[in-house]
């Protein structure tokens, strides 16, 4: 830890330097000759980001202009150890050095920036205290990226668009490899996750700490010159009635800025989108339970939703040692109070949980799907969720939510803390980025925010793309956040042609991170794969202990380690059109000798080996995978 104070040449302020515990990055903040408040960070003596600005802008004043730094604190190490329900590290130990920075704006009126730095990025956000109301406008924060540096970035959908006005859902297909300064292909700008890298160093933002009274963020859709900086929900997306930027009476306290910062191992092992969210509420461990699930929906559909196919679900769930089964839309109208308590007994007496799906919406969009609008109000969540554990449900799945505006995010964080009190489980769907959420309420089992596996059922062109989708959001939309893809299916799929082989299929098992993973796979098509792949899935731990970055490149190919107790389980696939050869170095494992699963001859076949360490090579298949098993 050290504290470093400078004078810039450049600059006519004093310029003040934080440090992570490590000394490799290093963050200092000045104001410039505009008397803007500016930024920039290096790692091992490397600009990561050139001058960025800091800043707010609020109906009360304008706290990004005519800026005078007139203090900071001392550097303080901050440390965080918590548990996470679900994710890619169960024990998490969090440091950081800490500093805060109060500035004055031309009236006098202070605020203050305060910067985290750890070895794996840095977090930041702003504070205006006093009493009285603080009404947000706009935000300056910038991340200026050399002329040279890269992006994966996905575009947010324009609000009210696509079906029934659901839009944005975080649904878009990814832009990979681009330059930085690519204008997004509309005025809603790029969701959050962003990835970039600059030199050798990679660059993953994100936003923590959302506690209901805050909108949601994302990047502006003009980064001219390689200076993107925060951008604003649509006005369209807010609850019925609802409020679209925060408007916090008393102290107002942003969501934290959040960069990973490092190696692409270094990112892809960080856990700061938790780290910087709020420690868990209170939930029954009792019935805080990670796992699987059988869902019917992803390839029957609605026709799947009645009481004997669900029952037949509930028996697959209970033959592959998974913990839950999901009954979609139309529950209510299709099987009905009754004979839902009828399959949730049932499914008890198989030791599966129940789950059950609900439509979050008002009037917001035109969908039509139900049960709808059951869970606007405080006394229609108590209701509802007393109806539900009378039944016997695990849990709620709920749909088709409307955007990131603060009521909506209210809404959603309502949901999460009524949930929590009740003893359920929640999945959110037709959703934002869940933000650090899951550990916030550990009962957040997951959010799909993502452009899933549904998609793929839909069209064949979404078919054609779905393995460089993949292939793209464990570095992206999986990085820090529950993701519901809904993965893996061995057979076929209704009126198209799967583009992926089994593979690729079964290490998405292993490659996503779900708090409850929710296979697409039916019955019919898991009986069609060997016995050993069965066997795989059905010993396949509910939640990992520990991971490994392996290799990887975004959109192209991902290798991931995962530890549960005493296994290790690594999984890879290649999403090119072309054999990939790939080295692993499985050092700490010693000379341990795993099973391993890859793909045979055909496209819908499975070979069975074995993968020993310290080293080895694997060639994957076109749009293949693998997946080892170390005991």
């Amino acid at each position: 830890m050290r504290y470093i104070t400078s004078l810039l040449l450049a600059l006519p302020a004093l310029a003040q330097a934080l440090s992570s515990p490590d000394g490799q990055l290093q963050v200092d903040v000045s104001v410039n000759e505009q008397q803007q408040l500016v930024y920039t960070v290096q790692r091992a003596g490397q600009p990561v980001l050139l001058a960025s600005r800091l800043g707010l802008l609020l109906e009360q004043g304008d706290f990004a202009n005519g800026l005078k730094l007139v203090g900071s604190s001392q550097v303080k190490p901050h440390r965080e150890q918590y548990a996470l329900a679900a994710g890619k590290k169960r024990q998490v130990d969090y440091r950081a050095n800490e500093q805060s920075f109060t500035v004055a704006n031309a009236k006098g009126r202070q605020f203050s920036v305060t910067l985290r730095a750890s070895n794996d990025g840095l977090a930041l956000r702003y504070t205006v205290a006093g009493a009285g109301r603080k009404t947000f406008k706009d935000e300056l924060t910038g991340f200026a990226f050399a002329a040279d540096a890269r992006a994966w970035l996905q575009p947010m959908a324009v609000a009210k668009t696509g079906f029934a006005r659901t839009n944005p859902s975080y649904e878009e297909h990814y832009q990979a490899d681009i330059p930085v300064g690519t204008k997004a292909p509309s005025h809603a700008g790029w969701v959050f996750p962003a990835l970039f890298r600059t030199g050798s160093t990679w660059v993953a933002l994100t936003e923590a700490g959302m506690d209901g009274r805050f909108h949601a963020s994302r990047l502006h859709s003009d980064a001219t010159g390689g200076v993107y900086r925060i951008g604003l929900p649509e006005a369209s997306e807010v609850s019925t009635g609802g409020h679209l930027l925060a408007n916090i009476d008393g102290t107002l306290t942003t969501p934290w800025r959040v960069l990973a910062i490092g190696s692409l191992k270094t990112v892809m092992e960080s856990t700061l989108g938790t780290d910087l969210a709020a420690p868990a509420v209170a939930f029954d461990k009792a019935r805080l339970k990670p796992g699987h699930a059988s869902w019917s929906w992803a390839l029957l559909k609605d026709d799947g939703t009645v009481f004997a196919t669900q029952k037949r679900f509930i028996d697959y769930a209970a033959d592959m040692g998974w913990n839950y089964t999901l009954v979609d839309a139309y529950w209510d109208s299709k099987i009905g109070d009754a004979k839902m308590k009828e399959l949730a007994d049932y499914a008890k007496s198989k030791n599966v949980g129940l789950l059950a799906w609900y439509n979050s919406s008002g009037a917001w969009n035109d969908t039509d799907m139900t049960p709808k609008s059951a869970l606007l109000t405080p006394a229609d969540r108590a209701k509802e969720f007393a109806r539900m554990k009378a039944l016997g449900i695990q849990g709620l799945k709920v749909d088709f939510f409307g955007g990131d505006g603060a009521s909506m995010m209210g809404y959603y964080v309502d949901l999460l803390k009524e949930s929590a009190a009740a003893g359920l489980l929640m999945n959110f769907h037709g959703a934002t980025l869940p933000r650090g959420w899951s550990r916030t309420y550990p009962h957040l089992m997951t959010v799909e925010a993502v452009r899933g596996f549904e998609f793929a059922t839909f069209t064949q062109d979404d078919q054609d793309k779905v393995a460089r989708q993949a292939a793209m959001i464990p570095f992206t939309r999986n990085l820090f956040d529950p993701m519901d893809f809904t993965p893996m299916v061995f057979g076929d799929i209704p009126n198209i042609k799967r583009a992926t082989r089994n593979g690729f299929e079964l290490a998405q098992s292993v490659l996503f991170l779900s708090g409850i993973q929710h296979y697409a796979e039916t019955p019919d098509g898991m009986a069609t794969v060997p016995a050993y792949v069965k066997g795989f899935l059905r010993e396949l731990p509910r939640r990992w202990d520990e991971v490994r970055f392996l290799d990887g490149e975004p959109g192209h190919f991902a290798v991931i380690a995962r530890r549960a107790g005493k296994q290790w389980f690594v999984a890879g696939f290649n999403a090119g059109e072309q054999p990939r050869e790939i080295s692993l170095d499985l050092g700490w494992l010693g000379q341990a000798e795993g099973q391993l699963i890859t793909d045979g001859t055909g496209e819908r076949e499975f070979a069975e080996g074995k993968l020993a360490a310290p080293a080895a090579k694997l060639t994957l298949a076109p749009r293949g995978g693998f997946v080892a098993r170390f005991r």
